[in-house]
């Protein structure tokens, strides 16, 4: 079933609503009938709504596709973090050895093309204590990290001596390029917020001051337009919200 993309529809229903009260009141000031304002202030939405979807459709559906590959890299990484050390050498193996390198595996020991390499997966950025240590247990042996990020002092230092390291965006494209990716991954399936939680969130007692400044701003725009009434109202209704979620918001 094709996902229902919410953000665009958001994005195109905004656009067609400026457009029709915009054009209604225009059509209006220029003292045209009320049911052929309504009309053509009907039609100019659906125009800009038309308009909006195909300019926004495609950079949405990039939008998307750039969190759905960083949700699944997020993914990865936490698993290669969790998993057992054993584990993360034979994932490592099988994605290497499929990707055409020269790639085996001696006890803990793991080498690509001749050069070690060390999975270092970890929840923080691997810092330069971790690094120091590997320079000091591989002394001029070459070797390369495999990890989720680095910190900058460990990027210096890695620099500085001539290390190289594979970082999660790489990883994540050889196991992706090599279909080699782990399954079922650790975690791969976090349970997502409900529309319970995210309801509490939104009207949480920090959000009481933006909705009274969104209706200070209604009511204070009603004074300059052609239609005070539906600022009046939209004003009115951010403020009671205000209230109401500043006395009986969650905290």
């Amino acid at each position: 079933m094709k996902k229902i993309d919410f953000p665009l529809i958001a994005d195109v229903a905004f656009y067609s609503v400026c457009t029709f009260f915009l054009s209604l009141a225009l059509l209006r000031y220029s003292r045209v009938a009320l049911s052929a304002s309504l009309a053509l202030a009907a039609l100019f939405a659906l125009a800009a709504g038309g308009l909006a979807f195909l300019f926004l459709h495609g950079k949405h559906r990039r939008r998307a596709l750039k969190r759905s590959e960083i949700a699944q890299k997020n993914a990865l990484m936490l698993h290669l973090a969790l998993e057992r050390a054993e584990r993360v050498r034979a994932a490592l193996l099988k994605a290497l050895a499929a990707d055409g390198k020269n790639a085996h595996c001696e006890g803990d020991a793991l080498s690509s093309d001749g050069i070690a390499v060390v999975p270092l997966f970890t929840m923080q950025p691997v810092s330069a204590d971790d690094v120091a240590r590997l320079i000091r247990e591989y002394g001029k042996t070459p070797f390369c990290v495999a990890c989720n990020a680095l910190s900058p002092e460990s990027e210096a230092l890695l620099s500085s001596f001539g290390i190289d390291a594979m970082r999660g965006d790489e990883i994540f494209e050889l196991f992706r390029r090599t279909d080699t990716a782990p399954s079922p991954l650790i975690c791969g399936e976090l349970p997502r917020r409900t529309i319970g939680v995210r309801l509490r969130r939104a009207f949480s007692k920090k959000n009481a001051r933006p909705f009274f400044a969104g209706g200070v701003f209604l009511l204070a725009m009603s004074l300059f337009t052609l239609f005070p009434v539906y600022y009046i109202i939209s004003g009115a209704i951010l403020l009671a919200t205000s209230v109401a979620v500043r006395l009986f918001g969650t905290a």
